[in-house]
């Protein structure tokens, strides 16, 4: 196993809580004594963690009048300050100071916001300080939330730089098929060459989360290819992390990192494709040249329609011309002026090639 400097562990709903939705105060517990293992080990930890609206829910019960949307938000709003509580004494018994980050997913689909946040979580490990990362629930809406903590923990992951990020839940790994049936095996490495893995997974939620394998393994396979590790596996097992790591024979599923990584920009750019605000189509020649071995940018010359409305620095759709979506990137100039020039020679690219990240 590789040696890590830093990594991301996400914490699941149905590790850190009873059946009832209680906070599990053994299973937290030793969640935080791996992590003054790791830290001891000289290993930078970033957390993501769930739980804040389990343990809302089973604090308070709400009126029948609350709406689902605004109950999700009153429990989470109560959750988080007993989850941070509870994580703030027990770090503090290790003399570890931990900070909370809640974050929406409206925070990365700006590059000055992404950086901000990149800077402040850089500062505190700088000072030997642990980021506590949670999505904002209180002021989120359906419509600008992560699809559940998973993706956070990829977008986490990939904004600082991690090597590795483990994802615990309460099941060892990715199956075969169900885990509960006869014959069914655990896939323990998934690859650039796994094929049909969607096959294999069960389209099942947890009972207090909102994702489910489908959405860990969407988000593994994305991390692995930006060239970390991405490590499933069961949370409630003893001392998990730190066994994966010296590569002790224990079940787990591992997305292997890509050999080639990518920079900062494209990985940003790469989870960005929700906050496009626009989208141009390109003719067959400038299709090639993106999909190309060369880097290339995209030129006004290749753009043959342009729609909707978006600003010099947005984040744009490139599709081909049967509408499938071929990257992303970050225009040059606006929709009005694309409209302009689109299909001509033009003194500048559309999108350079450093802004644009394939699909």
């Amino acid at each position: 196993m590789p040696q890590y400097n830093r990594i991301a562990i996400k914490v699941g709903s149905n590790v850190l809580t009873n059946s009832n939705g209680s906070l599990n105060y053994e299973t937290i517990n030793h969640i935080v004594e791996q992590i003054v293992t790791l830290r001891s080990r000289g290993i930078d930890i970033i957390l993501v963690s769930s739980g804040a609206v389990a343990a809302g829910r089973s604090e308070v019960t709400l009126s029948k009048k609350t709406g689902p949307v605004n109950a999700k938000q009153v429990w989470s709003a109560i959750g988080q300050v007993k989850l941070m509580s509870t994580y703030s004494e027990l770090f503090k018994r290790h003399d570890i100071y931990c900070a909370q980050v809640l974050t929406t997913k409206e925070n990365f689909s700006d590059r000055r916001h992404y950086l901000n946040m990149q800077n402040s979580i850089s500062a505190m490990l700088d000072n030997n300080i642990l980021p506590i990362v949670n999505e904002n629930d209180t002021i989120s809406v359906t419509e600008l939330m992560f699809t559940d903590n998973d993706e956070l923990s990829g977008l986490m992951a990939s904004m600082m730089q991690c090597e590795a990020l483990f994802i615990l839940s309460n099941i060892d790994g990715v199956y075969t098929g169900n885990p509960a049936d006869e014959g069914t095996e655990l896939i323990p490495i998934i690859d650039e060459n796994t094929k049909k893995l969607e096959e294999y997974i069960a389209p099942t939620k947890s009972g207090f989360g909102r994702g489910g394998m489908i959405t860990k393994c969407k988000i593994s396979r994305k991390i692995s290819q930006q060239g970390i590790d991405v490590f499933i596996a069961n949370g409630t097992r003893a001392g998990i992390i730190g066994k994966i790591i010296d590569g002790e024979n224990i079940p787990h599923t591992c997305f292997k990192a890509s050999e080639q990584k990518t920079k900062s920009v494209k990985n940003w750019l790469a989870h960005s494709d929700t906050f496009a605000k626009g989208s141009v189509t390109i003719n067959k020649g400038a299709q090639e040249a993106l999909l190309s071995d060369k880097a290339n940018s995209l030129l006004m010359v290749g753009i043959t329609k342009v729609t909707g409305y978006f600003k010099k620095d947005d984040i744009v759709r490139i599709e081909n011309e049967n509408g499938d979506i071929l990257a992303i990137g970050k225009a040059k100039i606006d929709s009005e002026k694309a409209n302009e020039v689109k299909g001509i020679k033009y003194d500048k690219p559309f999108v350079h090639y450093d802004y644009l990240t394939l699909i």
